[in-house]
């Protein structure tokens, strides 16, 4: 007897109905045999499916079984068709009735179903039907509308609810906005002795999503402000936070039970992380630190560290926002907009105009550290700003008495900004000003001719790009939004400039 079940496969964030036909002949001999383009995963479902089923205390049909998964140019991978396998077998062999809902899962031996990466892609797919996925990962399904999610816990709770023994009860809708919580405030800003300058930028660049990048000797507070920043983000939107989830959940990297990523990524990764870990890939590609980091931070500290060929692979996402991975296979694309936070040293041993310690790098050596980072890569980061060394009287003084504003009270300025955009690129696919194309800066930030000029008068006498002529209006408009004004004048844009590298 012939059964087709209905499965889920993803490339990438795009999810592709599979059909698992599953085919039980009354003749030929015993065996079992997965065709479609099976990878070693998947193959190895043979085994994982049959002591299953056996365990379960269900029959294992002694004959010659034939499973397909079409379409069979697709390459499969992982274990979450051993669910639609099995139930396929079952079904083939009349010990359940056939179903019309989608069915995703990995086995164990003992019949239970494991946690399963891209459940909610599943859910997302499914949207008007029904799904049969894991207990451990039905929270990810749960948060997506109209689509009926029914946990299952093991391999004979399946069966008994198929053929209407016991049901089993579908899990309740869960609102996004439910779940999502601010972010814990590690580092409180107003802790950070001096370093105002330094602390405007982290606020600009957390209202407007900015790229920094913070230069200044050992010990002067960069990593420590950069630590603060998630203090300072505002909460992410429920369509931000299923997003972003999308991308943890087909990467495996949600707990389980949890349903949705409930706060602003913040990813740190080691300097010497490769290439495929920054961008991603793999035989079947996975998202790395830049996808990681969509919507929410990328912190590079001692950015300079960083292998020339990573620090370069950045400059597609930084401009576009998105990665393709191609491989052989195919290709993969990934969202990847992200805020990217550097921190370096004026030079190798960090001395460099210090006030009080002397640098002992020749010109040599310091001109071969700079150019470490590449100007295309320079010129797409927005705000650059210099770090100094800390004052000794202010290392004892107490925020109070340095006027320092805590971290509280600059989110509350971020998400005041942040609002301002939400309503201004209502109907756009955009959140933040960063984000903004070139048609959009033009159509959202008029300039009088005062602004103009200044702008103009600035791109001439330092010869900036014209991708640095957009990113200065980007950033003028996100200083804007924080005083609240609605169009950008002079004195925004003169900070602007500021925060803009000259060479």
């Amino acid at each position: 007897m012939l059964a087709r079940i209905g499965s889920v496969a993803h490339v990438g964030l795009m999810s592709v109905a599979i059909e698992v036909e599953v085919d039980v002949a009354e003749q030929g001999f015993p065996g079992f045999n997965i065709v479609g383009l099976a990878g070693k995963a998947v193959e190895e479902a043979r085994e994982r499916v049959k002591t299953a089923i056996n365990n379960s205390g269900l029959d294992f049909p002694g004959k010659k079984i034939t499973v397909n998964l079409a379409p069979a140019d697709l390459p499969k991978d992982g274990g979450a068709y051993d669910l639609p396998i099995a139930v396929g077998i079952l079904a083939a062999s009349q010990q359940i009735p056939v179903n019309g809902a989608l069915f995703y899962g990995e086995l164990s031996l003992d019949g239970s179903l494991r946690a399963t990466k891209g459940v909610l892609l599943v859910g997302l797919f499914a949207k008007g039907g029904s799904i049969f996925v894991p207990i451990e990962s039905a929270n990810e399904a749960a948060v997506v509308e109209d689509v009926t999610v029914y946990p299952v816990r093991n391999l004979q709770e399946l069966v008994d609810h198929l053929n209407e023994v016991k049901p089993i009860e579908q899990i309740k809708h869960i609102e996004p906005n439910e779940l999502i919580e601010e972010a814990v405030v590690d580092f409180d800003l107003a802790e950070v002795a001096g370093q105002e300058q330094a602390k405007r930028a982290l606020l600009i660049a957390a209202a407007g999503g900015h790229n920094l990048l913070m230069s200044g000797p050992p010990g002067a507070g960069k990593t420590m402000l950069a630590r603060a920043m998630p203090g300072i983000l505002p909460p992410l939107a429920p369509a931000e936070a299923l997003e972003v989830t999308r991308i943890y959940s087909v990467a495996g990297l949600l707990d389980s039970g949890e349903s949705l990523l409930r706060r602003r990524p913040f990813r740190s990764p080691h300097h010497g992380i490769s290439p495929a870990g920054i961008i991603g890939g793999g035989t079947n590609p996975l998202p790395g630190e830049v996808s990681l980091a969509h919507l929410g931070v990328l912190f590079l500290d001692e950015m300079a560290e960083f292998p020339r060929s990573v620090l370069e692979s950045l400059r597609q996402p930084m401009e576009d926002g998105v990665v393709s991975i191609v491989r052989v296979a195919g290709h993969v694309s990934y969202p990847a907009s992200f805020t990217l936070l550097a921190a370096i040293n004026p030079c190798p041993c960090g001395y460099l105009g210090h006030p009080r310690r002397e640098c002992k790098c020749s010109e040599k050596i310091i001109r071969k550290y700079r150019g470490r980072i590449s100007g295309p890569i320079l010129d797409r980061i927005d705000l650059h700003v210099r770090v100094p060394a800390v004052e000794t009287d202010k290392l004892n003084a107490q925020p109070s008495t340095l006027n320092a504003q805590s971290s509280k009270n600059l989110r509350g300025q971020v998400i005041n900004a942040r609002k301002i955009q939400a309503g201004r690129f209502a109907g756009e696919s955009i959140y933040t000003n960063s984000q903004m194309r070139n048609k959009q800066v033009k159509k959202y930030c008029k300039l009088d001719l005062e602004t103009e000029r200044l702008l103009r008068l600035a791109v001439e006498k330092h010869d900036l790009s014209a991708r640095s002529y957009f990113r200065l209006i980007k950033v003028a408009r996100t200083i804007a939004d924080l005083a609240g004004n609605a169009d950008i004048a002079v004195e925004h844009m003169a900070e602007a400039l500021q925060y803009r590298q000259i060479n």
